[in-house]
């Protein structure tokens, strides 16, 4: 056996992928599919990475580690080729650690041709075949999102063998049927004309069965063509990291408030990461549309505003009361 020769037999480890655009609930379906796998007797690795050099979904994920599941990260603040080099050197690693299906959970602004593109490098195109692509997509999708986050929004579900809806039970109808429409005029902007409503599951995912977790388990990938007019950490989207926020449930309110309605901070698409309190550590997960603050057993102080034209120093002061320590990522 050489260094690059998986121990065991010589059967492909299926590599499932799941995607969605920033907020869209990606870490909380891995946590359900994953336990499915795991239910099935499979042993599984997990791989996250985020948009930055700070990770604060892998500890949400900490529940899974055991005997069939192990999880890996890859810190995303690097530029496109390097970012590359260390999903595929990661991936060699994982190839020896004897798993029967491997999941990828990815950044938000993902470009999807290199999950692909990676798979059939040698050596992994003979250790690994793409499962299953899924798509998040939140069924409270707004409309006023911008060129570039509709790229992504739409080349993510084209690809996808399932596009899930998430918080479908927070939605009307109406504006279920809006998320479904605008993701078919992304698709559109990008030439995509793959039809989507076969491969859409609108479902309160409390409610989801055996029966669904295995349509995801073998739905694998729709291989579309679309244009692609957005690549990789070309795309303007920046990410900025705050260690230990000395701040409570109240002024984190405030603040993040004040970041998505206030213009001059830049275009922010997300905010997430943890806090602690008085002893208790709470996550923080917000989008345009949402702001969470919930109870968590354990966490590590950081927290993490992605989006495009972001104003470090007004963000940094803002969220610190100092100007920045460092760069925007």
């Amino acid at each position: 056996m050489t260094l690059l020769e998986p121990p065991g037999n010589c059967n492909m480890i299926k590599v499932d992928l799941i995607t969605g655009f920033l907020g869209a609930g990606k870490t909380t379906f891995l946590l359900r599919y994953a336990k499915y796998l795991m239910s099935r007797g499979l042993k599984i690795g997990i791989l996250v990475y985020d948009h930055g050099a700070v990770n604060v979904d892998l500890p949400l994920l900490q529940e899974l580690r055991g005997d069939r599941c192990e999880l890996e990260t890859i810190a995303g603040a690097c530029d496109a080729d390097c970012h590359r080099r260390r999903f595929r050197t990661k991936l060699i690693a994982m190839g020896m650690s004897g798993y029967d299906r491997v999941i990828i959970e990815p950044s938000g602004v993902f470009d999807v041709d290199e999950f692909f593109d990676t798979l059939s490098d040698p050596p992994l195109d003979k250790w690994y075949e793409s499962g299953s692509v899924i798509a998040i997509v939140d069924a409270g999708l707004k409309d006023n999102t911008s060129e570039e986050e509709d790229f992504f929004l739409a080349s993510q579900a084209a690809v996808a063998g399932c596009i899930l809806l998430s918080r479908v039970q927070l939605a009307t109808d109406e504006e279920t049927a809006a998320a479904v429409e605008h993701l078919k005029r992304a698709a559109k902007q990008i030439h995509c004309r793959e039809s989507f409503d076969e491969r859409i599951l609108a479902k309160d995912w409390a409610e989801l069965t055996d029966n669904d977790f295995d349509r995801f388990m073998n739905c694998g990938y729709c291989p579309a063509d679309y244009v692609k007019t957005i690549a990789g950490r070309e795309t303007g989207f920046q990410s900025l990291a705050f260690l230990n926020p000395d701040l409570n449930r109240e002024q984190m309110k405030e603040k993040i408030h004040l970041l998505f309605r206030d213009g001059s901070f830049g275009r922010i698409c997300r905010v997430k990461g943890f806090f602690e309190e008085k002893g208790n550590w709470y996550q923080v997960n917000a989008t345009a549309g949402e702001t969470r603050i919930d109870p968590v057993p354990a966490g590590h102080g950081a927290i993490i505003v992605i989006g495009s034209g972001l104003q470090e120093e007004k963000i940094s002061i803002l969220i610190t009361g100092k100007p920045p320590e460092h760069r925007i990522l």
